[in-house]
């Protein structure tokens, strides 16, 4: 096992990535949390109720027009310190490895995280929220309501969490 930050863990598999990108995005702002090292951060946005804040460049302002009338709203961020690599991983708290598609690790081609978070108030362009998982800085990709009429699905289940032993 590797003492690097981001290598490889036991049982881990890395694939070899193309040799350019397909698409291109814009970041329309910045996240600032109070972490700086990926160990320090939630493992899920939902373990920490820390009041962070949304920074929406100047351009993209006007977009949180009816913003503020949402309770929640989901999140989209670029975790750009994360592996691109990794099909198969060992995350730290599960005792067998899986699919990266099975896992909401933001180490994936495309290192996209979301988190659904409370809306605590908006000034100017900048959101104070609670439920987000990530360092200081991150590039924020979207901004979307959260709808608990079509977002939520409770009977959702995840076979392999749900069986797992602790």
């Amino acid at each position: 096992m590797s003492d690097e930050p981001y290598g490889i863990r036991e049982g881990e598999i890395a694939v070899t990535l193309p040799d350019k990108f397909d698409a291109s995005l814009y970041f329309v702002g910045r996240i600032r949390t109070p972490w700086q090292r990926r160990q320090d951060c939630p493992k899920n946005g939902r373990e920490s109720d820390t009041v962070c804040t949304i920074e929406v460049d100047a351009r993209w302002s006007q977009a949180l027009t009816g913003v503020a009338s949402c309770s929640h709203l989901v999140v989209l961020y670029w975790m750009d310190q994360a592996r691109r690599d990794l099909v198969i991983q060992s995350p730290r708290h599960y005792n067998e490895p899986r699919g990266s598609f099975a896992l909401r690790s933001p180490v994936r081609p495309n290192p996209i995280a979301m988190s659904v978070v409370r809306l605590l108030g908006i000034e100017g362009n900048k959101l104070s929220v609670t439920g987000l998982d990530c360092l200081d800085g991150t590039a924020l990709l979207d901004i979307k309501p959260y709808f608990a009429s079509t977002d939520a699905a409770p009977e959702a289940v995840v076979g392999w969490h749900r069986e797992r032993k602790s």
